[in-house]
């Protein structure tokens, strides 16, 4: 299971970490858990709920108190569609794996290239 960063959350959605530290106080199940330092270690199912607050709120332009009354009212119909918000999850967690497989490999990569063309100036 990934966990993720609230500066890691930020990136990947585009929602503010103040604004997702006003999530927590406000959505009921949304308490990404805290390490011993007290920062804030995300889960897949953190994230997950993170986009779908960020659709809520900001394509469907729900109210904060909307987007949590249909929050709790897909947990009871949750069941039903079990299996297929599985493996949407899945694949949502595997792609996000990849995008910061990715990204790392890029910052490498930039940073080995920075160095070779300080190098090439010198001479």
């Amino acid at each position: 299971m990934a966990t993720f960063t609230i500066g890691e959350v930020e990136e990947l959605t585009g929602i503010k970490a103040h604004i997702l530290r006003y999530w927590e106080s406000v959505i009921p199940g949304f308490a990404p858990r805290k390490d011993i330092g007290g920062r804030r270690a995300y889960s897949d199912r953190d994230l997950d709920l993170v986009l779908r607050l960020k659709y809520l709120i900001y394509e469907k332009k729900f109210t904060i108190e909307g987007a949590r009354s249909q929050l709790l009212s897909e947990v009871t119909t949750y069941d039903t569609n079990a299996t297929t918000l599985d493996e949407i999850r899945r694949l949502r967690s595997e792609l996000t794996g990849l995008y910061l497989l990715v990204r790392k490999y890029r910052s490498g990569k930039e940073t080995r290239a920075e160095s070779i063309s300080s190098t090439d100036s010198c001479e």
